[in-house]
């Protein structure tokens, strides 16, 4: 399983895979859209995904995807 997340780190939107930043400075729209296609691109690749996406307000909203 492949982990993907978006939190806000040091002021920043960052993205993160498996707990290492991929991209930050982003705006949340453009981290959540980063991590969905990056999300999806492991999906094709037949890998179970997580996708954690932070909200303003500091909770966060887990998805899961099926794979193998």
């Amino acid at each position: 399983m492949v982990q993907y997340a978006v939190t806000l780190k040091d002021g920043e939107w960052t993205v993160f895979k498996d707990g290492d930043p991929v991209r930050s400075g982003l705006s949340r729209s453009a981290a959540v859209r980063e991590a969905e296609t990056l999300a999806f691109a492991a999906e094709e690749q037949g890998q179970s995904v997580e996708l954690l996406l932070q909200t303003y307000t500091g909770e966060l909203a887990t998805k899961h995807s099926g794979g193998e």
